[in-house]
């Protein structure tokens, strides 16, 4: 199937950190600040929300591969801007550059790609 996805797409999300985003939530550390693996979901789910309206029927992404870094902490209570950017599309492949920042700045930055599969049959391989 040919998709007609082209880069350049972006989605912007926001949240407030919570309970269930800190370190602490996740086992990652034991401090109460937003946690990276709380980043990284949060970078996932934008990425994933900026193109899945451009699917054909049946389709969904899968997140494959994800290289960020971490660079400041954020504490509980405290509004998370999540960036996505399509950078580069390579036939099924959706390379994304994502980026978060809270009020005091930049906390989170790097890339992350998905792979268009049809559901049903990733959902068969599965044996599901």
């Amino acid at each position: 199937m040919d998709f007609t996805i082209e880069p350049g797409i972006t989605k912007t999300l926001e949240k407030i950190v919570n309970h269930s985003d800190l370190a602490t939530a996740h086992g990652s550390g034991t401090v109460e600040v937003f946690s990276t693996p709380a980043m990284i979901a949060f970078m996932e789910k934008t990425a994933m929300e900026s193109v899945e309206h451009l699917l054909p029927e049946g389709y969904v992404t899968v997140g494959t591969e994800i290289n960020v870094k971490h660079l400041q902490a954020t504490p509980i209570g405290m509004k998370v801007t999540c960036h996505a950017k399509l950078a580069h599309v390579e036939n099924r492949k959706l390379i994304f550059e994502v980026s978060a920042s809270d009020s005091k700045g930049e906390i989170g930055i790097g890339t992350h790609t998905r792979l268009i599969v049809e559901k049903k049959r990733f959902l068969e391989k599965l044996g599901n």
